[in-house]
């Protein structure tokens, strides 16, 4: 596969240089299965803009016919968000070149929003260096030991070093459930330093512990939040369901990035198969992407790219025109028009919202 290359291109100023390289040694570790675990219900609706580096942000209200979970997965916060409501529609928008490389430096004339093909007037812009909330799910279930977890731990590294000195941390790990391990910390090394793996019984609990991911990260410091999930991409023991974790990934603010730690039978075997379009859905509907290693090489290089991508982008906020609390989705289209003198460029972000006032 194509790898973008690990600088980016600034319209207005020189290349962006990346953080100097250190090592990082660590461990990871789990829980045995066999603990209590919430019975399965409806998911309440969470949000529903798309991520954004701003505090004015879009949210969706819950759903009043829905009902909560009965028992939240991991340990929980027990504070709440302010709930301020708003019709503004925020997005995260990555921008990058024929040759993958992001694209900083643009000015808000470049870019152009259709609410359900009708263009908006962009009312809120911003390209800075903003700080995330980074939710950091890792997978320690059987399926996982040996080999995988040892380049994955030589490139969460990776992620650390070049990341933005103030970005705040959330780790969860998982196997037959889903364990909130550091709860809102800027030191990367503690993240390093926590866990100690062990292997157990084959059972997953993985959308389990991305149900818990989006819930920790939207009650971050930070306007922009994101999910770095290293997995195989298999499942067998989660209450939640796939069609639960896509739903709420579409309504939320979170931008997952997922890395499918994938050995050499993996590639080809069912599993395998099943497990990289898993990855693949949940990544994409929330406007983030999924990657597939294939070499530790390529894994530092990924883990990088992640980093350098949450640093280059752009935050883009709208009020629709006559907006309606009626739930109904509205699909976005981001374009974008370079300047003179560039070649043809591409924009990744989410594709649309619930048009509900905001929660949060």
């Amino acid at each position: 596969m194509h790898l973008p290359t690990r600088y980016a291109t600034k319209i207005t100023a020189a290349s962006v240089s990346l953080l100097a390289a250190f090592a990082f040694s660590f461990s990871v570790s789990s829980q045995e299965a066999g603990q209590d675990k919430p019975a399965p219900t409806d998911p309440a609706q969470t949000q529903g803009s798309t991520q954004s580096q701003t505090p004015a942000q879009t949210s969706q209200s819950p759903d009043p016919t829905a009902s909560p979970p009965a028992k939240k997965l991991g340990s929980e916060l027990d504070d709440r968000s302010l709930i301020t409501n708003t019709d503004l529609i925020t997005l995260t928008v990555t921008v990058t070149d024929t040759y993958g490389r992001y694209v900083s430096g643009l000015s808000k004339s470049a870019f152009a929003v259709f609410d359900n093909k009708q263009q908006q007037e962009i009312t809120f812009f911003s390209d800075d260096d903003s700080p995330v909330s980074v939710g950091v799910i890792f997978d320690v279930s059987g399926s996982m030991s040996g080999d995988k977890v040892k380049r994955a731990r030589d490139a969460l590294a990776k992620f650390i070093q070049t990341s933005h000195d103030a970005d705040e941390y959330f780790l969860i790990a998982f196997n037959s459930r889903a364990q909130l391990l550091l709860d809102r910390t800027r030191d990367g090394d503690s993240i390093l330093n926590k866990l100690t793996f062990v292997e157990t019984k084959n059972q997953t609990a993985l959308y389990d512990a991305c149900y818990l991911g989006v819930e920790k990260v939207q009650r971050g410091a930070h306007p922009k939040r994101a999910l770095l999930l290293i997995s195989d991409g298999q499942d067998n023991d989660s209450r939640y369901t796939f069609n639960e974790v896509r739903k709420l990934l579409k309504e939320s603010d979170v931008t997952l990035y997922a890395i499918g730690i994938l050995s050499g039978s993996d590639a080809g075997s069912t599993l395998g198969m099943e497990g990289q379009g898993v990855l693949d859905e949940l990544s994409g509907v929330s406007g983030g992407k999924a990657f597939f290693p294939r070499s530790a090489a390529e894994m530092d290089d990924i883990f990088e790219q992640i980093a350098l991508e949450l640093r280059h982008q752009y935050s883009i906020g709208y009020k629709p025109e006559s907006f309606v609390n009626d739930g109904k989705w509205h699909r976005v289209k981001v374009k974008v028009t370079p300047p003179r003198g560039l070649p043809r460029l591409f924009v990744r972000s989410k594709e649309g919202y619930y048009a509900t006032a905001g929660a949060r």
